[in-house]
């Protein structure tokens, strides 16, 4: 321990209380535990760095739907892209077999099926959230499904 010379333990040995004063003090929680005093005697703390901590605004919603609006979409030209380039030949290459790949569109974070774009003659099966007409109705005359998943 090279540094022992420079700490101040070392200074204070000998004299009794090391610096902390008599009975009592250096203990316990002097300005209480926590988050305690916020109003009190930490008041400058709580104001200057977390302003707004303390009090009510506004109104309260009991019935609060959190994203219920949260409805990520996805279109039929990009839908092959997710199964793969793999997963697409081999389609082709069976196609009387009468095999379809199921994509699950919220393992892949999308909620929503529409419609834009064209869909190649293979059949796929779809599971989603929510359809569009359109996305639907291409789908179907692909030769595929669509499955609605709760």
């Amino acid at each position: 321990m090279s540094n022992q010379k420079r700490k101040k333990t070392r200074k204070l040995r000998g004299h009794v209380s090391h610096g902390h004063g008599r009975i009592g003090k250096h203990r316990k929680h002097p300005g209480g535990r926590g988050n305690a005093g916020g109003m009190h005697h930490h008041r400058i703390n709580f104001d200057k760095y977390h302003p707004g901590y303390f009090g009510k605004v506004g109104m309260r919603n009991f019935h609060l739907r959190r994203q219920h609006k949260f409805c990520p979409t996805i279109n039929l030209d990009k839908l092959w892209s997710l199964v793969g380039d793999k997963v697409r030949d081999e389609c082709e290459k069976d196609q009387k077999s009468g095999k379809a790949p199921v994509v699950d569109l919220v393992k892949f974070g999308y909620y929503k099926l529409l419609g834009r774009g064209h869909l190649p003659k293979l059949p796929i099966i779809v599971r989603a959230k929510y359809f569009s007409k359109k996305a639907e109705n291409k789908i179907k005359k692909a030769g595929g499904a669509c499955l609605l998943r709760a």
